[in-house]
């Protein structure tokens, strides 16, 4: 096993990690973008209004396309059958 197998490992465990955070933390990182274009609109006296929405937007599509892949949250991992008693 080369060194760039076992890089290629850890990308993909950061790559599943940070699509279960975005998943669980989708409504916080969407009001973030609304908060920083706001920001942003006001700090340039809203002369970047369009482009600023644009981006807005984009990004929280960005993160409901992350949401739809995690799915809907169930609070508990799937595992294996319990035994009938």
């Amino acid at each position: 096993m080369s060194v760039f197998d076992g890089l290629k490992g850890k990308a993909g465990e950061l790559k599943d990690k940070a699509t279960e955070l975005v998943g669980e933390n989708a409504d916080k990182i969407k009001g973030g973008i609304g908060h920083a274009g706001k920001f942003v609109d006001e700090k340039t006296g809203r002369k970047y209004s369009d482009k600023i929405d644009g981006f807005q937007n984009k990004a929280s599509e960005a993160v409901d396309k992350v949401d739809r892949k995690q799915g809907p949250a169930t609070g508990t991992e799937p595992g294996p059958t319990p035994p009938a008693v």
